[in-house]
């Protein structure tokens, strides 16, 4: 990438998401009332724009090789309060408002993110938060 592509990307107010060769781009999803990181997911553009024109979130399953609208059946729906964008548009970040039961994670946690990794002896444990 030349230095002028790289400064519009960079500086520039277009939106250009850099979908990796899979055709994902990671998408960090927050809590928008406290901050909190609820999940990691993915989003091909489908689902991008999918996010953007309902305001509803949507992401690529890998597993499922899929459209996954959030909450289709576990309830908890993510309604988009703001997108952003790293600064080489490689990654998104989702600030949402959850739905349902005010869980993210699909074994009814908040968070998808409930173990710390801890030293164990000569090795590492995960320890619930």
């Amino acid at each position: 990438m030349d230095a002028d592509a790289k400064r519009r990307l960079e500086e520039g107010a277009e939106l250009s998401p850099r979908f990796g060769a899979d055709g994902l781009i990671t998408c960090v999803t927050v809590d928008a009332g406290d901050g909190a990181v609820l999940m990691v997911a993915h989003m091909n553009a489908q689902a991008l724009d999918a996010t953007l024109k309902t305001g509803i979130v949507h992401y690529w399953s890998r597993s499922r090789a899929g459209l996954w609208r959030k909450g289709d059946t576990s309830g908890q729906t993510q309604t988009l309060v703001e997108l952003r964008v790293d600064c080489d548009q490689d990654c998104v970040m989702a600030l949402v408002r959850v739905g349902g039961d005010g869980g993210a994670c699909h074994t009814g946690r908040r968070s998808c993110f409930y173990r710390r990794v801890a030293r164990q002896g000569g090795g590492y444990a995960l320890e619930p938060l």
